[in-house]
Order: structure tokens, then C-alpha cells, then sequence
């Protein structure tokens, strides 16, 4: 434990054995030696971007000689190096309110209800692959709402793709690289077929989860299939509110799921309630129909067992649950770790429903929005854009 020592003081830089003391803006904050050695500037090279220092090669832990605040940087001389290292203060004023640098893409999630399909974000196709301002939006309703829809889909095999590589690398499944919703007759999937699909997030059974998820439609003119989405955080979020305990057994124990067939046997545990170290939730995983046997402890299931299915029986209630068709030229995107989605049985001889999917990978989206955030755009609807919520 690293102790203040008495003659620290607001006006200036007071050193101890481990790290140092600096006077900043947010109140005076102490700073590991090591931590500050690897924040150096000249540790990353310049061409790569990726570190070149190595903590570990130093003899000795680093200790600094001297400290000062010089223009906009903290400079620190180290005792057994020849090493000056000047650290840039805005990253520690960030550090001493955020407890982490900043990032573009950790933007407080807009929980959403029933009411919400209307102004969900739609952006045209043309304009996401051809416009930065554009592009942001999207990547930003992705994480901010976690679902919007493009429009305006090209109708050719490579409609798909083009859109999805302008955020970020498809992730193959174990259906490959797409998968086509629609009636099959030997079907490996019950999307595959024309009855109602339960609310769920895709494939669970993998250890990693596909993050995002691209739905084409290429054509719907059968009676019924109503495609269902609901904002899982939103339920797990009033969950919490109205039984605590049930939130903290789903949020706290893994259960198992499946993805299984003649060619592949996927196994995995989730929670049921994704939380980060902060407990607020980044997610949900919920698949009835890839849920395998209940592993956990037989007495620990008689408390699990009544908060799993009163969160499912949330999951059906009319104040969460959107209800849209799906229409040819559009394709829904959202977060498969957030959103919940399902879909109403349909009549399959009364015409044809066709959809197109894929997938990429939660990271890939993050990084696009934080290069168009640096790069000046950062997704921000001005009241003009308002238009197109509607």
C-alpha cells in the first residue's frame, strides 16, 4: 500500500518510493512508476503503433530522480535510465476522472422499449459506403441504440458484403460466411423453417458469440413473419429493478448452450446477463432452443430456476417487444449480444420470405467509430438528420 507522505502538498510534485504525487485539475493523484514509465510517448513507435518498451528488460524497477510540469506534460527523469519521459496531462486528467483513458466508442447505451421502432436509426446504403458523417451515424446507432437499419439495398449476391466490410471483416459460423433464412427442407436450424422463432441471441453454443449481426431481406411477401426485436439491456435493466436477486444469479453464473449437427457439436457457457466491472449491462445471451441440460449445483437451480424463467417470461411482455415486417431492400443490424430477436410464424406456401445473414465482430465496430470519431465524425444527428429516424 503506498502511503502519502506528510509534505505533499497541492502546489507541487511530491515523489515516494513506488510512484509520485501530481497537483492536476481533478485534485491531487498519485501515479504508479511503472504505470508512468509505460505511458511514455516514446514507447510506442511511431510507424507500427505498437509498444516497444519493455518493462521488464529494466534492472530494476523504475523510480523517478525528478518530476516537473512543463507546458502540457508531466516530466519525469529516472534514476537508473538516461530516459526522459514526458506524459502528456491530458491523459492524466483522464485517468483521475475516468479511471481509464478516454474512448471514442464507450458511449452510455439509450435503453428502448416497445414504442421505439419508429425512430430507430435509417441510414441508405449508398450513403454508409460512401460518406464518413453517414458511416458514424450508423456505427454510432449500433452502439448507442444497438439496432438500426439500412435501406435502399442493392438486390445483387454482393450487396451484403459490400455493407458489412464497410464496418468491419465478416466472421465466418459454423454456416460459413452467410446463411440464407428461408424454408429448407432438411433444415439445420429452426430459422430455416416457417415457424415461429422464440426470442433469442445467436448462437451461444460458440465460445465467442457472433457480436454483430446483418439481416438482408431480399424478398417478403408471405402472410405473418413479423420479425420481433427487443433491447435485452432494457429488460435485464428492470429486472434489476424490480428482483435484484434474480438479476445477480443470472449476472453471476454461467449456463450451458449448444450448436450442434451432423458436421459440428459447439459447446459453451454464458451468463445469462453480461455486465462490465462497473455492473452495468453490455448484454444478453438467451437461446431456449440452444440451451442445453442445466449444469449448475441441483440446490443452487432451486433459486436459478424461478429468476431464468421469470426473466424469459419479461422477455414476452408486450412493453418491450417490437414488432416489424421485414421489408425487401432493407437489412437490420444489430447487436447480438444486446438484442433479442425472433419472429412470428408465417404461412410458407402463401409466398416467398428470404433473408440474408452474416456477421462481424463487436470489436470491428468499436474501431470503425473510433476512427471516424478522430477523424472528425462522430455520429451526431443535427435536427436536418432528424428526418431520417422516421
Amino acid at each position: 500500500m503506498t502511503v502519502k507522505p506528510e509534505s505533499a502538498t497541492m502546489s507541487k510534485i511530491t515523489l515516494t518510493d513506488t510512484g509520485l504525487f501530481v497537483p492536476l485539475a481533478a485534485g491531487e493523484t498519485y501515479f504508479n512508476y511503472c504505470w508512468l514509465r509505460d505511458a511514455c510517448p516514446s514507447c510506442i513507435d511511431p510507424q507500427t503503433r505498437e509498444r516497444i518498451f519493455d518493462v521488464a528488460s529494466l534492472p530494476v524497477l523504475p523510480r523517478a530522480g525528478a518530476a516537473h510540469i512543463e507546458d502540457d506534460a508531466l516530466v519525469v527523469d529516472w534514476q537508473t535510465e538516461s530516459q526522459v519521459s514526458r506524459i502528456p496531462l491530458d491523459l492524466l486528467e483522464t485517468l483521475a476522472t475516468r479511471g481509464r483513458a478516454d474512448d471514442p466508442a464507450d458511449l452510455p447505451r439509450n435503453l428502448w422499449y416497445a414504442d421505439r421502432v419508429a425512430s430507430f436509426v435509417r441510414v441508405p446504403q449508398q450513403a454508409v459506403l460512401n460518406d464518413q458523417a453517414s458511416r458514424a451515424q450508423l456505427t454510432r446507432a449500433l452502439i448507442e441504440d444497438g439496432i438500426a437499419i439500412v435501406t435502399g439495398m442493392d438486390s445483387d449476391t454482393d450487396s451484403l458484403p459490400r455493407l458489412v466490410n464497410a464496418i468491419g471483416p465478416i466472421t465466418p459460423s459454423a454456416e460459413g460466411l452467410f446463411f440464407d433464412v428461408r424454408v429448407e427442407i432438411e433444415p439445420t436450424n429452426l430459422a430455416f423453417t416457417a415457424g415461429p422463432l422464440e426470442m433469442h441471441t445467436d448462437l451461444p453454443g460458440e465460445e465467442a458469440a457472433p457480436g454483430v449481426q446483418f439481416l438482408h431481406c431480399l424478398e417478403n411477401t408471405v402472410e405473418g413473419g413479423f420479425s420481433l426485436f427487443l433491447d435485452g439491456a432494457a429488460v435485464a435493466e428492470a429486472l434489476r429493478e424490480e428482483d435484484p436477486e434474480a438479476f445477480h444469479l443470472l449476472a453471476d453464473y454461467e449456463i450451458p448452450f449448444f450448436y450442434r449437427h451432423d458436421n459440428w457439436d459447439y459447446r459453451a457457457h454464458q451468463r445469462v446477463i453480461e455486465t462490465d466491472p462497473e455492473g452495468r449491462v453490455t448484454g444478453v445471451t438467451i437461446s431456449q432452443h440452444l440451451q442445453d441440460a442445466m449444469d449448475l449445483p441441483q440446490d443452487l437451480l432451486d433459486r436459478y430456476y424461478p429468476a431464468f424463467i421469470k426473466f424469459l417470461k419479461m422477455m414476452q411482455e408486450e412493453r418491450f417487444l417490437v414488432r416489424f415486417r421485414s421489408e425487401a431492400g432493407n437489412c437490420v443490424i444489430f447487436d447480438n449480444h444486446r438484442i433479442v430477436h425472433g419472429r412470428e410464424g408465417y404461412v410458407a406456401d402463401s409466398g416467398k420470405r428470404h433473408l440474408r445473414g452474416c456477421y462481424t465482430d463487436r470489436g470491428a465496430l468499436y474501431s470503425t467509430y473510433r476512427v471516424l470519431a478522430k477523424q472528425g465524425f462522430d455520429g451526431l444527428i443535427g435536427p436536418q438528420d432528424e428526418l431520417q429516424r422516421a
